[in-house]
């Protein structure tokens, strides 16, 4: 014979409990009330703009040969950040930028001379865009040294580093920030070439120039790394990249701790979507052109949006507590 089910007893906990699942129930309602009156219809997806001035929003479905020239894209980046002005946070400083000829590396270059600091301007071979990096530095008062090399060569980097450091006296900042990025479907398809050349760009080439920077870096001075939102979140299509830049998160806080009792200060930056010259020299065209839409803000920054956080981590006025932190600058968090 089936046992009979047990009714639980009213007691003041329970007559509470059925309260609250009504209340629940009622408040669904209206919100199913709500769905329903919507139906399905998708919130229009708006482009955020949210500084001085707007920011284009509509990418060239163009694609550039490698390395990817700054002057060789039909929509030129805005680097030059018309609205922000100097109050000498980096007065009288000596800075190395590297992957300066275009992109957030000249946007950087830029500010930093309007801040106060010469820059030497580090890149491959573009050496048209350098020269143009160089005049802006110029065009702040400040002195721009170009230096052509390739940052995978840790005898180039000493060489250069001593040169730079002989000229200047000094090294105040270093700003690590060229890179090599290149899409593929899927991990087999990632040769050996490709994966050394992003781990020895991306990674390597980051350590090779910190290496030889330390020896001219006093208290005061600091390192500024450029990570990435693949970093932080991956990303299906750049797997050796995102396994890169997820490296430079490690590496900005193992240094930090490292050169702590120097008072060298160790942090980066992790961009999301910039318009450079980096992703038209990987992306197909029409994929070039849906660039940055997926973001929170709907369009992929310009470099003279992220080039006031290279700033604020490299100054000692604005920074001297800050160490070993991974600043992200993406538009929003990921939905």
């Amino acid at each position: 014979m089936a046992k009979k089910t047990k009714k639980v007893a009213p007691s003041p906990g329970n007559v509470r409990a059925d309260r609250v699942a009504a209340k629940q129930r009622a408040l669904q309602q209206v919100i199913d009330r709500e769905d329903g009156a919507r139906g399905n219809v998708e919130k229009p997806k708006t482009v955020v703009q949210a500084g001085v001035r707007p920011q284009p929003s509509r990418m060239p479905a163009q694609h550039l040969a490698k390395p990817g020239k700054e002057a060789d894209l039909a929509l030129a980046p805005r680097f030059e950040a018309p609205g922000y002005q100097g109050s000498e946070k980096l007065q009288g400083m000596k800075a190395i930028v590297t992957g300066a000829d275009s992109g957030i590396g000249r946007a950087v270059a830029v500010l930093f001379a309007r801040e106060g600091a010469d820059v030497a301007i580090f890149y491959l071979n573009e050496h048209k865009d350098a020269r143009e990096t160089a005049r802006w530095v110029e065009r702040e008062g400040r002195e721009a040294i170009l230096v052509p090399g390739d940052v995978c060569d840790p005898a180039f980097c000493n060489r250069a580093v001593k040169r730079i450091a002989r000229r200047f006296g000094h090294i105040d900042v270093l700003v690590n920030n060229a890179g090599f990025q290149l899409h593929a479907g899927s991990l087999e398809d990632i040769s050996d070439a490709h994966l050394q050349l992003t781990l020895q760009t991306n990674i390597a080439g980051y350590l090779h120039m910190a290496r030889a920077a330390l020896p001219h870096m006093q208290a005061g001075a600091s390192i500024v790394n450029c990570g990435s939102v693949t970093g932080l979140f991956g990303s299906p299509k750049l797997i050796d990249y995102s396994t890169s830049k997820g490296a430079v998160h490690a590496f900005t806080k193992a240094l930090a701790a490292n050169l702590l009792d120097r008072g060298i200060r160790v942090n980066a930056v992790a961009p999301g979507p910039v318009w450079t010259p980096f992703n038209p020299a990987d992306k197909p065209a029409d994929e070039v052109a849906e660039f940055g839409k997926d973001s929170a803000m709907k369009r992929p920054a310009q470099p003279e949006e992220l080039s006031p956080a290279f700033v604020f981590l490299a100054s000692p006025v604005t920074a001297s507590y800050i160490n070993g932190i991974v600043l992200p600058v993406m538009g929003g968090p990921r939905g």
